[in-house]
């Protein structure tokens, strides 16, 4: 099953993911690339900014930061044409911080909905997948059971592949072992259903068929490092079997194909030994005892072979190298209840969680996926590399790596507020000096002196209307035209008569006439030119009325939304300032919660030392006896 969670993280990144996956388009479910598990979200329209914002940060793995926009965007409805998107997302995102119950909230509401059965049904094994790995083997079954019908192939063989290993983990091996009796699936996947069936058979009591499906998986061709280890659990876990059943032969024939440098080499290697001396072979078993004391000594199969190879000795009649080697074991073991009581005192003393966190190469992103894989080299760390495989303390790891990224993004709130500040304080001088420049332009316009001119000037033009004044419609050169033959009638006029005179008036009248004659005959077009300006004019004077009124309100507005801002801003600090201390103190719970996970487990390997050195010392007091007696032993 565990090339299964491996090769589901590409398409798992989140279960909204697959449900928006299935929701954006029509779907097929007879298709087996749409139930891939590393099936891509197909290409979106992002039609609200905000929601891009988010999947630019969901894409990031940067799981915190999405679901705090997500919230944010949806709290102040800036995410119109995305909100049932938005929904299924937000279910995800609970989901990858570990907030099961509102996840689940989420995801019962939109599947209740008018959702097809093929994506019901997915969902739905999503959910057990995600509830299996984390451990919840109930919701996890309880999941499976509401799938309704079977799912598009290779999904199905993976349903009941995940099925198989959640009744294993609620230890229903029987019932395990029928639904795998006739499973069908994935090429990739057929040697780990046969590896679980065959556990399953022997867990139940078929043990012949069960031996026979180990030792068809322990001989399998491995291309990859995972069908690799596949290959070695298989074998180790017949190999034991075997040696329970004391077919020592076919024990040490499995135990001898596990790897010299797999994760499950020492156990292995003590079991082989035991194979051989229960053969009757203690020289034989002596070769893969001391191959395995010189491995590090917090391994427990490598604190047993300090026992064994002494034993093997002293079934040789040895003595005197049993002797030695007892004492050996005798000094290891003291050796190293030593340093575990000062790895429990660092443990104690607190930190050693955020050492362990810093020292994770991989400690990044967030997710039900993430997962410590290795450990910094440090006295109170060393000894707890098998607590990696136990799902309390990851779990309760997960929860505390995510507490302190809660915390570092509340530091950086707080340093945001700070700026916030310092713009609201820029806001308030802008607006200061926008305010002196609003009065003093505000000061030198006179709206109803303008209004009167307005009024006199319309008087004017419909007097000119009415009594057809064209000369009054004149331009200013046509103006002083008018008035040159005015003044020259004048002069003319006081001259002394004579053809002359009387000449030079008629030329006079004639260009009087002229001018007068296209005064007249553009009379109408300069009126209604005079008209449209005079409309124009009191609709600029409305205008600017409406302006001023807004420029006003605005002086108004900016100054409550400053306030608003401040207001605001004062808000989240005392928001921030209740949530810190209540995230040290969680953070603290969880760390002491892990602190006593690790300590009871160094306090267990402490008292399996101290059963081993005193089987040691007995074993030792034993040849002593045997020597006084001159007998062997």
């Amino acid at each position: 099953m565990r090339a299964s969670l491996e090769r589901g993280r590409a398409g798992l990144v989140l279960l909204g993911s697959v449900l928006l996956f299935c929701a954006t388009g029509p779907t097929r479910s007879a298709e087996p690339e749409e139930a891939r598990f590393d099936a891509a979200l197909p290409e979106v329209e992002i039609r609200d900014l905000h929601y891009g914002d988010v999947l630019f940060h969901f894409f990031q793995d940067d799981y915190l930061e999405a679901i705090v926009r997500l919230e944010a965007a949806a709290d102040l409805g800036r995410l119109p044409n995305h909100a049932s998107e938005a929904e299924l997302l937000s279910g995800g995102l609970y989901l990858s911080l570990g907030l099961h119950e509102e996840a689940r909230r989420i995801f019962d509401r939109l599947l209740t909905g008018n959702v097809p059965a093929g994506v019901s049904n997915r969902a739905r094994y999503y959910l057990a997948l995600i509830g299996y790995q984390r451990g919840y083997y109930d919701e996890a079954w309880s999941s499976l059971q509401r799938i309704e019908g079977p799912l598009p192939e290779p999904l199905e063989g993976e349903r009941r592949l995940l099925a198989a290993n959640v009744l294993m983990a609620q230890q229903r091996f029987p019932a395990a072992a029928e639904l795998l009796q006739d499973w069908h699936g994935a090429t990739g996947l057929a040697a780990y259903a046969r590896f679980n069936l065959g556990v399953a058979m022997l867990r139940s009591g078929a043990t012949d068929p069960g031996r026979r499906l180990l030792e068809e998986v322990g001989r399998i061709p491995a291309r990859s490092e995972e069908e690799r280890a596949l290959r070695d659990r298989a074998n180790l876990a017949l190999g034991f079997a075997s040696l329970h059943t004391k077919d020592a032969t076919q024990a040490a024939a499995a135990l001898s194909r596990v790897r010299l440098d797999g994760p499950f080499t020492n156990r292995a290697l003590l079991g082989l030994g035991w194979a051989e001396a229960e053969l009757n072979r203690p020289d034989r078993a002596l070769v893969p005892w001391l191959a395995l004391r010189e491995r590090a000594l917090i391994d427990s199969a490598v604190q047993e072979s300090y026992l064994a190879v002494p034993y093997a000795y002293a079934r040789l009649a040895a003595n005197g190298q049993a002797v030695e080697q007892y004492r050996r074991a005798v000094d290891a073991y003291a050796a190293e209840s030593r340093r575990l009581r000062e790895s429990i005192a660092a443990i104690r003393a607190g930190g050693f969680l955020d050492a362990v966190l810093d020292g994770a190469t991989e400690n990044r992103g967030a997710g039900w996926f993430w997962q410590l894989r290795e450990l910094p080299d440090a006295p109170h760390t060393r000894y707890l590399y098998h607590l990696l495989a136990s799902h309390e303390f990851q779990e309760g790891l997960k929860n505390y790596r995510d507490l302190r990224t809660m915390q570092s993004s509340l530091v950086r709130v707080r340093d945001s507020l700070e700026a916030f500040d310092a713009m609201i304080e820029a806001r308030a001088i802008s607006e200061e000096s926008r305010l002196r420049r609003k009065v003093e332009f505000l000061g030198g316009t006179d709206l109803a002196i303008l209004a009167e001119r307005q009024r006199a000037l319309e008087e004017r033009v419909q007097r000119i209307a009415t009594g057809r004044e064209v000369i009054a419609l004149a331009d200013a050169a046509e103006s002083r035209q008018l008035a040159s033959i005015e003044e020259l009638s004048q002069r003319l006029g006081s001259l002394p008569a004579g053809e002359q005179r009387d000449a030079l008036l008629e030329r006079l009248r004639v260009l009087r006439g002229v001018l007068l004659w296209d005064l007249d005959a553009e009379y109408k077009l300069r009126l209604s030119r005079l008209e449209r300006s005079l409309g124009g004019s009191a609709a600029a004077l409305v205008e600017a009325g409406q302006r001023i009124d807004q420029v006003g309100k605005a002086s108004f507005t900016a100054g409550g939304d400053t306030a608003a801002f401040v207001s605001r801003v004062a808000s989240l600090a005392g928001r921030l300032e209740g949530l810190e201390p209540q995230l040290g103190a969680a953070a603290a719970a969880q760390e002491r919660v892990l602190a006593e996970i690790a300590v009871a487990e160094l306090e267990a390997q402490q008292r399996r030392l101290g059963s081993y050195a005193t089987q040691a010392q007995f074993a030792l007091a034993t040849l002593y006896d045997g020597a006084v007696a001159g007998r062997a032993y």
